[in-house]
């Protein structure tokens, strides 16, 4: 994995204010590397957020690929009739 900026943790360490408000600008994460090894990846919340969201979607399209594979499907008529009959049995209570 390449990063286009990178670090060393003393760095971290004695320009963290400096290192957040970089990270907040431009959007772009940094790797903090120990040793000369990336251990940890400093990133603004928003993209942090966006990463996670766009995860979250890569699982669900995963699972209901699995499920299509596994023929777990419902046509759609039947779909909506059995929507239409949960409808109409909380209307009734």
């Amino acid at each position: 994995m390449k990063f286009l900026n990178v670090q060393p943790i003393s760095y971290l360490k004695k320009n963290t204010s400096d290192v957040v408000r970089q990270v907040q600008e431009t959007r772009d994460p940094v790797a903090i590397t120990v040793n000369g090894k990336v251990q940890a990846i400093v990133q603004d919340p928003l993209s942090y957020q966006k990463t996670q969201d766009q995860l979250t979607m890569l699982r669900i399209l995963a699972h209901g690929k699995r499920q299509i594979e596994d023929g777990r499907v419902t046509e759609h008529d039947d779909f909506f009739a059995q929507l239409e009959a949960e409808d109409q049995a909380l209307s009734a209570k």
